[in-house]
């Protein structure tokens, strides 16, 4: 549903978006991260057709954006960064005027800004001006405005921004349920976002693209990775180390520490396994060995994050082959 080659967009002589490339398919919710001045709205801007591109392609849906500029953008909804929206316009009045301009009137027009307005709750602030409105229900207008004609494609920029947290949860089951359908993407800063509502993700560094996967397979390039923490009761250190890394699922044990009787370990597996902790807890009991503790721990994102787009003095990214 959206395709974007080799995309570049050049300010000057310098190099915004430096050349990435990306699909996002139906029924995929794309997050796009980056840290601040890493070229995602820009990005969004001109995979929206807001921006001309230095160099490279994006089509939506087979549409290209610059050839086929009205075409393109009627098969997608947008809601860029800070949404603008007319501000003396009531909110009642501001969607018919969106409905309108999508060529959305009488009858279709009406069940489209009703279907909007019950997704977005907008119910209680129909007859408000948008100056008068909080920034919650702000951005829910703006994002009502994008869902108007049920478009197959959804770019968001920052679509939480300024939502209170029930807010949050109600906007991301909404993008969730939509994902299911549509092709959607997210940008955003805040990683829980990434675990709660993305199938894939990118992250650019530098106008460049650093990493492309599922959150899994992002949170499994943490520094610490998956491992499996485990508390021993009454064995010898170094004799379960010993026979627990003879197991062909564990690459590494390491001792945490012990006190008393209990000795804390954490086992990291060898490559990627759905079962390991059912494997070493098979293995703890066929040796009868006791254990108070057995539960994985996960990578965490920002470390992640931070290893993927941290440069140290050399210029060099950390945690770089």
């Amino acid at each position: 549903m959206i395709e974007a080659r080799n995309v570049k967009k050049y300010f000057g002589g310098k190099a915004a978006v430096a050349g990435i490339s990306f699909s996002v398919r139906k029924g995929e919710v794309l997050g796009f991260l980056g840290p601040n001045g890493a070229g995602k709205s820009t990005t969004m801007r001109m995979i929206t057709g807001f921006l001309p591109l230095s160099e490279g392609t994006v089509t939506i849906d087979g549409c290209d954006i610059e050839e086929k500029p009205v075409e393109a953008k009627r098969l997608f909804g947008y809601l860029p960064e800070n949404a603008p929206a007319y501000q003396e316009m009531t909110v009642s009045g501001f969607l018919k005027f969106s409905a309108s301009i999508r060529g959305l009137s009488g009858e279709a027009g009406e069940n489209a800004i009703a279907r909007a307005v019950k997704l977005c709750h907008l119910e209680k602030v129909l007859n408000q001006t948008i100056d008068t409105l909080s920034k919650g229900y702000h951005h829910r207008v703006c994002f009502a405005q994008a869902i108007l004609h049920d478009p197959p494609v959804l770019i968001l920029d920052e679509p939480t921004d300024g939502l209170d947290p029930n807010q949050k949860h109600e906007m991301r089951e909404l993008i969730r349920e939509m994902g299911r359908t549509k092709a959607i993407i997210v940008s955003t800063h805040i990683l829980e976002e990434v675990e709660a509502i993305c199938t894939r993700v990118i992250i650019i560094d530098r106008g460049e693209l650093v990493f492309n996967g599922t959150p899994r397979e992002l949170r499994a390039r943490a520094p610490q990775g998956e491992r499996l923490l485990v508390t021993l009761l009454g064995v010898d250190g170094d004799g379960a180390r010993a026979a627990l890394e003879a197991l062909p699922q564990v690459r590494r044990v390491e001792i945490l520490g012990r006190e008393g009787e209990s000795l804390s370990l954490a086992l990291h597996p060898s490559g990627r396994q759905e079962n390991f902790a059912l494997t070493i807890k098979k293995a703890l009991d066929e040796r009868s060995w006791q254990f108070s503790e057995l539960h994985t721990e996960s990578g965490r994102l920002d470390e992640v994050f931070r290893s993927l787009t941290t440069s140290d003095s050399t210029g060099r990214k950390e945690g770089a082959a």
